[in-house]
């Protein structure tokens, strides 16, 4: 191999395809591998994250380090996650040059990421994370990263396009929903562009979106008990056709008594017959709140 080609962009089509075929590398379809070939791209994705050499960034599926590379060649220290325990010699070959990145094998979900921070990231100014996501399990490690609190500045993830749009999404459309209310509850969503699935070695069968998550310092509702605001969310998308009223009947209330689901719903200024998709999430968090003051005194009560 020549020394000199290490520093050559990985995300080409004659550079991917040369990595995989000199290390006999066939890719998983069960592990979601479609590596990036468009150097372009890369870059779109890298600057939205506003790295520089005081802060740190993560990344989850690194693949062949198409990603990695150009992330090291910006922040000051880089972590790889990478599960695929057949990509590790080809990670610790294309990124010799850049002692800056390191790779950690294992799964992001089992990875404790607290301890981590911890042992990767002191004294580094902040953090995000940056990821080429595999589409089939997208959102339980976007909700990780965000439910266990992490001290990130940024997520920046390229996904399925119409993932994205459902994490961007406004009340009212079809797209919203409660990965929408859960997304912007933590995070601050910016579209920042549309990838086609003819950039990737193997293409897969739909686009893809780069979507920008700044995470909050506080949410933008305030709850009384933020699992149950979470529950109550979700319960009202459970079948989209339904009214708000049938959805939390069905999942809080009785047949004997779901006409008291009535008078909570007038008493926030929601009309029983809107569906869930028509509610902000301020609605949500006056919702949950009367709900939630409601179903403790009924429980009192019947105590």
């Amino acid at each position: 191999m020549n020394p000199n080609s290490l520093h050559e962009d990985i995300a080409s089509p004659k550079r991917t395809n040369d990595v995989l075929k000199r290390h006999g590398i066939k890719l998983k379809k069960s592990l979601g591998q479609n590596f990036l070939i468009d150097q372009n791209v890369l870059n779109r994705i890298v600057g939205a994250a506003e790295l520089d050499e005081s802060k740190g960034a993560i990344e989850i599926g690194p693949g062949i380090g198409a990603l990695t590379q150009q992330l090291a060649k910006q922040a000051g220290r880089v972590v790889a996650i990478e599960i695929d325990q057949r990509l590790l010699p080809i990670l610790e070959e294309t990124l010799e040059p850049y002692p800056n990145a390191a790779v950690v094998h294992g799964d992001v979900l089992q990875v404790d990421m607290k301890q981590l921070f911890a042992e990767r990231f002191a004294g580094v100014s902040g953090v995000s994370v940056v990821a080429n996501l595999p589409y089939y399990i997208t959102t339980p490690i976007i909700m990780k990263l965000l439910e266990d609190r992490l001290p990130l500045e940024n997520i920046v993830v390229m996904i399925q396009k119409e993932v994205a749009e459902r994490m961007a999404a406004k009340p009212g459309g079809k797209d919203y929903g409660s990965l929408s209310i859960a997304v912007q509850y933590y995070c601050e969503p910016e579209l920042v562009t549309i990838v086609p699935h003819t950039v990737f070695i193997p293409q897969p069968n739909v686009d893809s979106a780069v979507i920008r998550l700044k995470v909050r310092k506080e949410p933008p509702v305030q709850t009384v008990d933020e699992a149950f605001f979470f529950d109550v969310v979700q319960a009202s998308f459970v079948q989209r056709r339904k009214t708000i009223y049938n959805n939390l009947a069905a999942r809080y209330f009785s047949k004997e008594n779901k006409a008291e689901l009535e008078t909570v719903l007038h008493s926030c200024g929601i009309e029983p017959s809107r569906r869930g998709e028509t509610l902000s999430m301020a609605e949500y968090a006056l919702l949950s709140d009367a709900l939630h003051a409601h179903l403790r005194l009924a429980a009192r009560t019947d105590g």
